[in-house]
């Protein structure tokens, strides 16, 4: 039994069963990985995977154990070389954080700003893609930290930690008739049925609280229009503002100086509020610049907290 073979095994899980696409990810030739997994299986007395010819088709449950140890052992070889670059280099090196574009955008400038002061030998990347996406890089170590509103504290393999909350709002522009009857004083608070037959401009589903909206009008039996989906709060504020529709959207995202020419109405009591978390690889090695990056991001992120709940489970509440 030797590392080589665990890897053999993660990478066909991780790459759908192709052992094509395994040998490619470790720079390796597809009947050398076969053959060192056929090794192993024979080292061990039963089969890992389940085959139909010379295809794999799955793990076998004995396989299933098999795999996950290969995860649990791989990660700690991974820990140990963190410690060591760790303690090489404290303040330099790389590190990427994935997140969606309403976080790049709107929330992190500050903490970046910031952190870039604290470490400028820091190379710091940011990686933008869907919630499921940045979850995904996280557990393949391709990421850090991933930050984002939806799905994180769903994903498996993760310990995620709430940062901050947030609502939604409506906009409009200044001069259609759309929000008056909400603005001012004395102004009755916005319904979902007043969206019945208005045009709507709002998120794609896998961002930034679009489920949520969703389900409430689906619960109120409410049929909207919607008439463009985005993944950026920028895009919608453009085509809200030339006159497309009402823009559902992020309190984050509007800015009553910046955005002068659009109004905008509070949703929270229709939507609820939504949880914005930070996850990490549950297991991996906390390298100060990430413990950092946390707490500059959300003061109330201490390292004695981090350090308690990162043995913990999949999702944690403060």
């Amino acid at each position: 039994m030797n590392l080589h073979q665990l890897r053999f095994v993660r990478e066909a899980v991780r790459h759908n069963f192709s052992l094509t696409d395994a040998a490619k990810a470790l720079f390796t030739s597809q009947p050398g990985v076969s053959k060192a997994i056929i090794e192993f299986e024979e080292e061990l007395g039963f089969e890992i995977f389940k085959r139909h010819g010379k295809r794999l088709k799955g793990l076998t449950p004995p396989g299933e154990l098999v795999y996950k140890a290969c995860e649990r052992v791989l990660a700690e070889l991974e820990n140990i070389k963190r410690v060591g670059e760790e303690f090489a280099a404290r303040e330099s090196g790389l590190l990427t954080v994935a997140v969606t574009h309403t976080q790049a955008r709107y929330v992190l400038p500050q903490a970046v700003a910031e952190f870039r002061k604290r470490f400028p030998r820091v190379r710091l990347v940011l990686l933008q893609g869907t919630p499921e996406q940045l979850a995904e890089w996280v557990r393949k170590d391709q990421a850090d930290l991933a930050v984002a509103t939806e799905a994180l504290a769903d994903e498996p393999g993760l310990v995620t930690l709430p940062c901050y909350d947030w609502a939604h709002v409506a906009i409009a522009p200044k001069d259609s008739p759309w929000l008056k009857p909400f603005l001012g004083l004395g102004a009755r608070k916005m319904a979902l049925t007043d969206f019945q037959g208005l045009p709507v401009v709002t998120y794609e589903p896998h961002f930034a609280g679009r489920r949520k909206i969703d389900a409430a009008f689906a619960k109120a039996a409410v049929q909207t229009d919607v008439v463009l989906e985005a993944i950026d709060a920028d895009v919608i504020k453009t085509y809200v503002g030339l006159g497309l529709g009402v823009g559902i959207i992020s309190e984050v995202a509007y800015d009553a100086n910046k955005d002068a020419l659009l109004d905008a109405v509070p949703l929270e009591h229709l939507f609820g509020r939504n949880t914005t978390r930070i996850a990490v690889r549950q297991g991996v090695f906390m390298r100060t610049v990430m413990v950092e990056f946390m707490g500059i991001f959300s003061p109330m992120l201490t390292p004695k907290l981090i350090e308690r709940v990162m043995g913990g489970g999949q999702a944690y509440d403060i």
